[in-house]
């Protein structure tokens, strides 16, 4: 029964994972999905959409930090079996991801916006080009361990948790952070930049851009000198040659 409930558990948090991820498709594009950065219902003022939506993403953002650090999970797998870690991470982040799309308060002021046919249609295509990004990145690593179904199959399997392995290839030979930098090429990538949106992207590729380095300092710990001479030749984020020597 317990092998059973691990695989369902999984498995929903998953289904719950992709709802979220393709909701934020809708939510950051504005279509398709019922209330959107731009097209939700609010009868709030520029400054107090502004607060909510600012604590909407700092809730979203001390999860994902508190909850990724080692420290943390150490703690955590003392109540939560090992097994399913991952999994419960993943079914947080997505709940909270889903709060913030369904109660963000739009701020519709136009920034700036693109009329002409052929600029947004290449606004577009780099908006989808950042999602796309973001999920092939996640297969070039281990999608299933990312997403906390190899843990699951290795527990139903009688095998004990093992670390994915160090792969720098394809986009992780380019970038550090393929997935990081597929999400600020969609944040960014639109035809008509509003202040909710401004503030959406602007906060979200902040906090990628500390996130990275708390991340980076625990995979120096973890994987070592490896790491270190990765992170000499590769950039983090931008695809820019590192000058040799």
């Amino acid at each position: 029964m317990n092998k059973m409930f691990s695989a369902a558990y999984a498995a929903v948090c998953y289904a719950i994972f992709l709802v979220a991820f393709l909701y934020a498709i809708g939510f950051v594009g504005n279509f398709v999905v019922p209330r959107s950065i731009d097209a939700s219902p609010t009868a709030l003022s520029s400054v107090m959409a502004a607060l909510l939506n600012a604590a909407l993403l700092t809730v979203f953002a001390v999860q994902h930090s508190v909850m990724a650090r080692p420290g943390f999970k150490a703690w955590w797998v003392r109540l939560v079996p090992k097994h399913v870690e991952r999994s419960t991470f993943v079914l947080l982040s997505s709940l909270i991801l889903l709060g913030i799309f369904w109660f963000w308060a739009p701020m519709t002021a136009v920034v700036w916006s693109a009329s002409a046919a052929v600029p947004r249609l290449l606004l577009w295509g780099v908006f989808g080009l950042g999602w796309l990004i973001v999920l092939i990145s996640t297969f070039m690593i281990d999608h299933f361990d990312l997403f906390g179904l190899r843990q699951v199959y290795l527990y139903l399997n009688g095998k004990g948790p093992r670390p994915p392995d160090f792969k720098t290839h394809f986009f992780y030979g380019l970038v550090r952070h393929p997935i990081m930098s597929g999400f600020i090429i969609a944040f960014w990538a639109t035809p008509a930049m509003t202040a909710g949106h401004l503030l959406f992207a602007a906060a979200t590729t902040g906090y990628i851009l500390i996130g990275t380095r708390l991340e980076e300092r625990d995979l120096v710990a973890h994987i070592g000198q490896p790491y270190v001479e990765y992170r000499r030749k590769v950039p983090a984020l931008i695809p820019f040659p590192r000058p040799k020597g």
